[in-house]
């Protein structure tokens, strides 16, 4: 049962998920008309978070991969690879497009995140499940202050659901659980958003 219940925690509380949901949110916050937001969001989530689900499911089914939420850390650098690029793109597509300044800064913490994840996970793993439910509620908090507390809890849900199915160690966990926010909240600071 526990088993089951961590599962189905990492299978629906995921990295894919979280980041289309932030994109949204995010878009919503910063945008004249809901019309518009949901606009954005799709060509962001387009851009971004589909081609790196496409580029997993691919590299799953030609066996290059272990599963969609690859637990080798050796198997994480193309996806890492792929995520730097097309989130690197997008920031200098926000930018010239004079996109929401919240917008931008999502994008790169985003960048900063991928690319020193990637080179932590020369050498080690860091869970990005746990990294992007965390940096979620950062993003929560900043957006909605103190209304934001309930989703708190879905950091330890997520990380116990990652230490339980044995793809993460409780260092691993935590090391997602609290770069993932520091480098948000420095991105966001840089930016004059807190």
């Amino acid at each position: 049962m526990r088993k089951q219940v961590a599962k189905l925690t990492s299978n629906i509380i995921n990295p894919f998920l979280t980041g289309a949901v932030l994109i949204l949110l995010i878009s919503l916050s910063a945008a004249g008309s809901a019309l518009e937001a949901i606009k954005r969001a799709l060509i962001l989530i387009a851009l971004n978070i589909l081609p790196i689900f496409l580029f997993v499911v691919w590299l799953v089914r030609h066996n290059r991969l272990d599963g969609i939420f690859a637990s080798v850390h050796k198997q994480r650098v193309r996806i890492y690879g792929m995520a730097i690029i097309l989130v690197g793109v997008s920031c200098i597509i926000l930018f010239f497009l004079k996109a929401p300044l919240i917008l931008l800064a999502f994008f790169v913490a985003s960048f900063s995140v991928s690319v020193i994840f990637m080179c932590i996970n020369l050498r080690w793993k860091v869970s990005v499940h746990t990294a992007s439910i965390a940096a979620a509620v950062a993003i929560l908090f900043i957006l909605y202050g103190s209304r934001a507390m309930a989703f708190i809890v879905l950091v330890p849900l997520v990380g116990w659901g990652r230490v339980e199915l044995e793809y993460h160690s409780l260092s691993q966990v935590a090391a997602g659980a609290l770069l993932a926010p520091l480098i948000l909240v420095v991105e966001f600071y840089f930016f004059g958003l807190i």
